[in-house]
């Protein structure tokens, strides 16, 4: 599409104004924000909207005739192939056009509007027994009418098919605005269809004329595998035109917004399985694992996944999926998942037996695990549908694992040669991949490792591409078997197809978009697959250097000369696979949760940095307000550290780019306050019984919010007179180390900020349980570790504090000390952010190194009997609650907590995957932020508190968590280690309430 011409971008964005109801966004951040997919393409937008209903659909069809220009209907933009970028107007249809509108569970049936994920869809069926079908691997954001779109399918096609074989009808907008309602409609009825002066008339009128001009072509065409994802499936319309009937809702499936844009879709939904059970054959290489793939369907499972070395790997290196190497025998090569379904267990159960005598039989792999219970299969499953994403990872600058030929699908009985076969050309290219896939149905995602911003790699790219077409077309498969044709495959239908049947696609296309709006270049009429693409444009736009506070190389990394490094670099990592989009489960992203922006996402907030950071002044673009506002409502809780597959830390990014923007811009009273919230607490306890009765007075907070912006609602902690260093001062001698116990190394204690004036029980809870289980515990009082001032960009203070710090204990560590914590926040900044802060200092390395959290300690404890809970401890027959502070999740994870917990004896314990409570240290204390905070935590967290009974212990490690409880149940939330201490029988903390 050629570019507006100068003023006609506001004209375009004026009428979209007037005619819609939903948003209007022309501004050059929202632009770049949906200039990219999951793809290796961007294409800059003229503009994005976001319809409220389908009138507003119609609306953006009419306006854009008039303009002549084209329209990208899009749902979480998660595309693979590129066919979620366009040069026209962007239509995200899943900030509002998102409503399960019925489920009908006698029918079957479920009538949704396009922008409902796949996930929300199930959860609505689960209650009457049902799901969808198609199950992509990003079925916690994808949208149904991107499965639509793509003609998804999953890792159970070999069992429930392709979207396709789902979709019952859709109400559409067609390209000249006008509206129609699409299904299967008989042969005896068509003539009063056709017969309609509309353009939807036209379309009736025309096709079976089509389809008999071109009913040799559309014969012997098409690939004979049956799993298609590629080209307008004119076979599935002339098969059911055979049978008397005329679906142009499945005919439009899978044609990738080109034909019509839907507003609401019928689709057909399955019995759920009332059972499942999963079998991991550990194999030696990938290519034993495929060739166990024949036996393995021979038992009919619903699934067979590959994961080769590659996947396994990187999932080691990942606290999110760390799970999966604990359960893992050996060093496999591979791992094939086979799934097995039943209406009993004992019927899911006897696919497991099957399959065990057959691979033993044939001598396929060296050990199989079987995951009967539920609780054994969550590690197994989040790491087999994060294939994508954990090969993503291992991106270094530029150099990516590319989606070009990840698409391809043969007959499984083929699949050993041709995967043989297929690694044999990317080597001869001098390139390395990753595989994993859907092996049931001959599916590999096949992902090269490239680097389009070095010379010739491009050519490189091409050549690969085409011989893996070829050989594709050797082996009879499908170039494009799940995630559509795009700008990455759709220049090569004429080739796969034939010019004959290529030519019947090209008058679908005339027939249903005459004017060519609806996001050309997708199918038919394809730019070259190597134009656009998305790092070949950046390595050409000179890149300026920037000095940063925080150093943004990765531990270990060597600078690459030729590579964008530093904090470009750092948000650049993100490649919009969007699991950031996510809702119901995890951490990640939780403002994005609560508002359903694209902007208030981590690969949003990571776009706009990339944006600004290739500005010709880069440090005058951090200063920018409009990025300022897409920054503000990141909580900083790193979730996006772990959870992001590609580790991309907007946590520290945004410091980064605050400490930027006071460069130009004054620092906030506020943003000072909190920077010395250290000396604001001691100085509040000093004076405890004033201050408490201040922060009480309702003149006071309204005096706060006025003055500061701190949100007068949020109740103010407590202080306590006699704060952690006097205690620990003044309490009696611990007592003396056994000579078992005497080989511990000496203990440092991190007096935190917080619960060294607030919730002081916290601190000598932990301390007290370390010194009973042999460790000599030293109170490290020197000073902030600087935590708030990083989260609020004041860097160089916090760089002063960390110094500090890092001095302060740089002799004990350097003679064996561990150090360790009871606030996550502030334990785990020495541990991560001092690395940052301070690189090359080889005393904060070994500091980080150091760090140890107390709950590891104390489960070392238990296991070598230091720690010895009584059989009949006050806590039997009691339930715990466990909600796990964000930044504990992100670098270590909740394990070692939830652990010590379940040793209690008579105790049931129950982690919630509540997300993030809200509060996220300062932010929910800030007037402008403190509805949002309240919303998050009304997400999952609130709710799961409520629904708990009265005598529920609720534990929370983090001193922000418990305040948030307190403030939106009204329950109580205790430190675990306050837990841990009466369970052992030393100290009654006063009840549970």
């Amino acid at each position: 599409m050629a570019r507006l011409a100068a003023g006609q971008d506001g004209e375009l964005a004026a009428a979209l104004a007037a005619a819609m109801d939903g948003e209007v966004a022309f501004d050059d951040y929202t632009r770049h924000l949906y200039s990219r997919d999951a793809s290796m393409y961007a294409i800059e937008p003229a503009g994005v909207v976001f319809p409220r209903d389908s009138d507003d659909a119609a609306a953006l069809m009419s306006v854009a005739g008039r303009f002549g220009v084209p329209v990208l209907a899009r749902g979480a933009g998660t595309s693979l192939a590129g066919q979620a970028v366009s040069a026209g107007i962007v239509a995200d249809f899943s900030r509002h056009m998102n409503k399960i509108i019925e489920v009908d569970a006698g029918a079957m049936t479920a009538r949704v509007q396009p922008g409902v994920v796949q996930d929300g869809l199930n959860r609505a069926a689960l209650r009457h027994g049902l799901m969808f079908g198609p199950d992509t691997s990003t079925a916690n954001r994808a949208t149904i009418g991107g499965m639509i779109g793509n003609n998804s399918a999953g890792s159970h096609s070999v069992r429930y098919g392709m979207t396709i074989d789902h979709v019952r009808g859709l109400d559409v907008v067609l390209s000249d605005a006008s509206r129609a309602v699409l299904g299967p409609v008989e042969a005896d009825k068509q003539a009063g269809f056709s017969v309609t002066r509309t353009l939807a008339g036209s379309i009736y009128r025309e096709l079976p004329d089509l389809l008999t001009r071109n009913a040799a072509a559309i014969a012997t065409g098409y690939p004979r595998f049956w799993r298609q994802s590629g080209g307008y499936r004119l076979d599935v319309l002339a098969r059911l035109a055979a049978a008397g009937e005329l679906d142009l809702a499945r005919f439009v499936t899978g044609s990738e917004g080109t034909l019509v844009i839907v507003t609401e879709a019928t689709v057909a939904l399955v019995p759920a399985p009332r059972h499942r059970v999963i079998a991991v054959g550990h194999f030696r290489s990938e290519q034993e694992a495929i060739e166990a793939t024949a036996p393995a369907l021979e038992c009919d499972p619903a699934a067979v996944e590959l994961l080769d070395r590659t996947i396994i790997e990187l999932s080691r290196g990942k606290v999110e999926y760390r799970a999966l190497s604990s359960i893992l025998h050996g060093d496999p090569g591979a791992l094939l998942f086979v799934t097995f379904f039943g209406d009993s267990l004992a019927e899911a159960v006897a696919g497991l037996d099957r399959l065990d005598q057959r691979w033993q039989r044939g001598g396929y792999g060296y050990f199989t695990l079987r995951a009967v219970d539920p609780a054994h299969q969550a590690a197994l499953l989040k790491v087999r549908s994060a294939g994508l994403g954990l090969l993503m990872a291992a991106s270094t600058g530029t150099r990516r694992p590319l989606a070009f030929i990840e698409d391809t699908a043969v007959d499984p009985s083929r699949l050993a040669d041709y995967a043989r076969r297929l690694r044999q050309v990317i080597e001869s290219h001098g390139l390395t991949a990753g595989f994993y896939g859907h092996a049931s149905v001959g599916c590999l995602h096949v992902r090269p490792f490239v680097d389009l911003a070095k010379p010739g790699q491009v050519a490189v790219l091409r050549a690969v591409a085409e011989q893996v077409r070829e050989l594709v077309a050797e082996f009879g498969g499908v170039n494009s078997s799940e995630h559509g044709d795009g700008l990455a495959r759709s220049e090569f239908n004429e080739a796969i197809f034939g010019p004959e049947l290529y030519r019947a696609m090209r008058e679908v296309k005339a027939l249903f978009d005459p004017a060519g709006l609806l996001n050309p270049g997708k199918i038919t009429g394809a730019p070259p697959m190597t134009q656009d693409l998305r790092d070949v444009a950046a390595a050409r736009r000179p890149v300026v250097p920037l000095a940063t506070r925080l150093s943004f190389a990765a531990p270990g990394a060597t600078a690459d000369p030729d590579a964008r490094g530093g904090m470009l670099a750092a948000a650049d990592r993100c490649m919009n696979i969007g699991l950031c989009r996510k809702s119901g489960a995890g951490v990640m992203c939780p403002s994005y949760m609560a508002t359903g922006e694209e902007e208030h996402s981590t690969r949003g907030r990571a776009a706009a940095l990339v944006k600004a950071l290739s500005e010709p002044d880069p440090k005058a673009a951090l200063g920018d307000e409009r990025l300022h506002g897409i920054l503000d409502l990141c909580l900083e809780c790193k979730a996006c550290k772990s959870e992001c597959p590609l580790g991309v830390d907007l946590a520290t990014l945004k410091s980064e780019a605050l400490a930027a923007y006071y460069d130009s811009h004054p620092i906030p009273l506020r943003a000072r306050a909190f920077g010395s919230i250290r000396t604001l607490n001691r100085l509040g306890s000093a004076v405890a019984p004033l201050a408490n009765a201040l922060a009480g007075l309702s003149p006071a907070r309204r005096a706060g919010q006025r003055l500061l912006g701190i949100a007068a609602a949020r109740p103010l902690p407590r202080f306590d007179r006699r704060n952690i260093a006097r205690w620990f001062a003044g309490r009696p001698a611990p007592p003396a180390r056994s000579a078992a116990r005497s080989a511990r190394a000496d203990l440092i204690f991190l007096a935190d900020s917080f619960t060294s004036y607030t919730e002081t029980s916290v601190a000598r809870a932990a301390i007290e349980l370390l010194e009973l289980t042999g460790w000599r515990v030293r109170l490290a009082d020197a000073g902030c570790c600087g935590r708030a001032s990083f989260s609020k960009g004041l860097l160089d203070q916090a760089r002063r504090m960390a110094a500090r710090l890092t001095e302060h204990l740089a002799g004990p560590v350097a003679a064996g000390s561990v150090v360790t914590g009871v606030e996550p926040s502030c334990l785990f900044t020495l541990s991560d952010e001092y690395l940052a802060l301070l690189p090359g200092d080889d005393r904060a390395a070994a500091l980080a190194a150091a760090v140890r959290p107390a709950e590891e300690l104390l489960l070392e404890a238990l296991a070598d009997g230091s720690l010895v809970f009584p059989a009949d401890g006050p806590l039997a027959g009691r339930r715990i609650v466990f909600h796990g502070h964000c930044h504990q999740k992100a670098v270590t994870g909740t394990a070692a907590t939830v652990a010590l917990l379940r040793a209690i004896p008579g105790v049931e314990v129950t982690e919630l995957d509540a997300g993030c409570c809200g509060m996220a240290g300062s932010f929910g204390f800030e007037a402008e932020h403190y509805e949002l905070s309240m919303r998050i935590g009304e997400l999952r967290l609130f709710p799961a508190v409520r629904a708990e009974p009265e005598n529920t212990v609720i534990a929370a490690s983090g001193v922000s968590c418990r305040q948030q409880i307190r403030h939106g149940t009204g329950r109580a939330a205790r430190h675990p280690l306050e837990i841990i201490l009466e369970a052992a029988g030393l100290r009654d903390h006063g009840g549970f309430s």
